[in-house]
């Protein structure tokens, strides 16, 4: 009994052996596949985070966005090489040879778009960018993976099928002998099964793990993804709050021009009439600058309107809100009484002039929304010097502040507190976003400032935003006007080609340009500028209209350019984001309305362009 109890035990030990060795190898492939599943599901979101970054880069042109979208496919490419590296099957290495290849085509598709982005070729590089979106190397990419993950989830059951039969195939032969050991020894017997226990409890964990692992990852995956979409609902519904402003200002502003059309042709009939010349040109000075007011709002209108952020430049409190006067006047109404009080002497802040302005007529629009439309807004402008410690966020040092105060009902401290979450509102359902005081409170942190509110129940609201004080070379101010550059005195008679569709703007221009002393040749359709180039020799400037029908004002430069290197170009526009249009590269630039001596200054400083260089290939 002896030796058949020591020969049964060594049995039973060498069965177990064998079975613990045969499910370590099954857990091992498992984890292999888990492996490879995870790699798969990780190199698609690395190929979606590229391609949108990408997205960004060919939309705002920034070269930081580019560099992401480079760094992104490289990493890709060791996702797929560490793929390449993993997978042993042979069908599942040819999906892989097969995604290298879909791989390589969609990045020669991607960088085509990147180099146009690149060289400013914009509406070539927004068509690429949308035809990619479909090709069908991408959907190759997004069933390949999705082939080789169903490829990977059919070897992993494969695989834990063996590795059961293999669990049951030695349960079977331990059972048999545990039965045969009890006849010999009980202890025989309970060591067996503690062994079996504890071996099938390790290799569930195990499998468990893995399991648990494969979920977070897909869990962090549709987080990022989420994430991405709310920045780009973010940034559509900071545009949208944008308009819903200047919506508002559709009757003020109809009110405005009407005002100053009344004193443009009032002006310019009273000096018809009159037959003093004194009297004349005081109607002719009325009209004038009815004419410039109505021009100025027009051109801060279209600026606030854009959606791109204009470039980041020093800013003088006092004329930041005072250039405001009008857009807030429009916007608030009659019922609510606008007071500014400035205490500030010459510091500046830096940053983007709309969106410090946009942040001001949020605040505006909710102090408003708070007295119901009626009660009295003052803006305060001033400088402080804040020591360490004083204020939530921000450190000691030098602050321009901007405060908005309202006469409303006030906060509780506990709406006070949640007023900068993102949704977070107190209007009425389809009243507000929620993200006006959020957008204001992040702008202000990317500027190193703060943002204060003092408020109370009854006592009306305090919004003071403290932004860093900008130390740089003095802007010119009301008093100090900023001189014109001078208009060359030996400029002469110069034959100009004028291409301008609308017939009433070609009559007056080509009046202004005679009244200069040029010979200007009129030119109301674009296609025909070369034609008149040819039967007009000694032409030496195109004085060019920017949107035009048939043809563009930058299209049409660009044709003639290779024939005519040497003529100097002038275009006009009245757009506001015309000047920031690809084609202008190169060339000066004259904004509508202008007057004789802009006129003049403009068509030197074109001429002085083309004397001092030839014109960039991308013009």
């Amino acid at each position: 009994m002896a030796v058949a109890g020591a020969v049964t035990l060594a049995m039973l030990i060498v069965t177990l052996g064998h079975a613990n060795r045969e499910r370590d190898l099954a857990l091992e492939r498992q984890r292999h596949s888990y492996e490879v599943m995870i790699l798969a599901r990780t190199l698609a979101g690395t190929i979606a985070r590229s391609e949108a970054s990408l997205g960004r880069y060919v939309i705002s042109g920034d070269n930081k966005l580019g560099q992401l979208y480079v760094e992104e496919w490289n990493l890709a490419n060791a996702q797929l090489e560490r793929l390449d590296a993993l997978i042993e099957d042979n069908d599942q290495q040819r999906l892989v040879e097969q995604l290298r290849k879909a791989y390589e085509e969609r990045g020669q598709q991607l960088s085509v778009i990147a180099l146009s982005t690149t060289y400013h070729r914009d509406r070539q590089a927004y068509g690429l960018y949308y035809q990619a979106r479909q090709a069908d190397a991408l959907l190759r990419i997004n069933r390949l993976l999705t082939a080789l993950i169903e490829g990977e989830r059919v070897l992993l059951d494969q695989r834990s099928t063996a590795a059961q039969d293999t669990v049951i195939h030695a349960n079977r032969i331990a059972g048999g002998l545990v039965i045969f050991g009890v006849l010999l020894a009980l202890g025989a017997m309970l060591l067996g099964w503690l062994i079996f226990r504890t071996v099938g409890e390790r290799a569930e964990a195990r499998a468990e793990a893995w399991a648990e692992r494969a979920r977070a990852e897909e869990l962090a995956a549709a987080v990022e993804a989420a994430t991405e979409e709310l920045r780009v609902q973010e940034a559509k519904l900071r545009q949208v709050q944008k308009m819903d402003a200047l919506g508002q200002l559709t009757g003020g502003i109809a009110h405005d021009f009407n005002n100053m059309l009344a004193v443009v042709l009032g002006g310019l009939e009273l000096a018809r009439r009159s037959e003093e010349r004194e009297v004349s040109l005081r109607h002719l000075d009325s009209a004038t600058e009815g004419a410039h007011r109505a021009a100025a709002l027009t051109r801060r209108l279209l600026m606030f309107s854009r959606e791109e952020a204009l470039t980041p430049e020093a800013l003088v409190p006092r004329q930041l809100v005072s250039g405001m006067r009008d857009l807030l006047d429009r916007t608030l109404g009659d019922g609510v009484k606008v007071t500014v009080e400035d205490i500030t002497t010459d510091w500046t802040m830096f940053g983007d002039r709309v969106q410090v302005e946009n942040a001001i007529l949020n605040l505006a629009v909710n102090a408003r929304d708070a007295m119901d439309g009626r009660g009295e807004l003052t803006i305060r402008t001033a400088e402080r010097r804040v020591e360490p410690g004083k204020l939530p966020r921000a450190g000691a040092g030098e602050y321009v502040v901007l405060a908005v105060t309202d006469t409303g009902a006030g906060m509780t401290s506990e709406v006070a507190e949640r007023v900068f979450e993102p949704f977070f509102t107190t209007k009425p359902a389809g009243k507000g976003t929620g993200l006006g005081l959020s957008q204001i409170f992040g702008l202000v942190g990317q500027m190193g400032g703060d943002v204060v509110i003092r408020t109370a129940p009854g006592a009306g609201t305090t919004v003071s935003l403290y932004l860093p004080r900008h130390v740089a070379a003095p802007l010119a101010t009301p008093d100090q006007p900023v001189t014109s550059p001078p208009v060359p005195e030996e400029l002469g008679a110069l034959r100009i080609l004028l291409v301008e569709d609308d017939p009433r703007v070609l009559t007056a221009t080509m009046g202004a340009l005679e009244e200069l002393g040029h010979d200007p040749i009129a030119c109301s359709d674009p296609r025909e500028a070369e034609g008149l180039l040819a039967r007009h020799p000694g032409i030496r400037l195109i004085v060019s209209d920017v949107l035009m029908p048939h043809m563009t004002g930058p299209e049409m430069i660009a044709e003639l350019r290779p024939d005519y290197p040497d003529i100097a170009v002038l275009f006009v526009t009245g757009f506001a984001g015309d000047a920031q249009a690809t084609g202008f590269e190169g060339h000066e630039v004259l904004r509508k309305p202008f007057t004789l001596a802009g006129l003049e200054r403009s068509l030197a400083a074109a001429l002085k362009r083309v004397a001092e260089g030839p014109v960039s290939a991308a013009a």
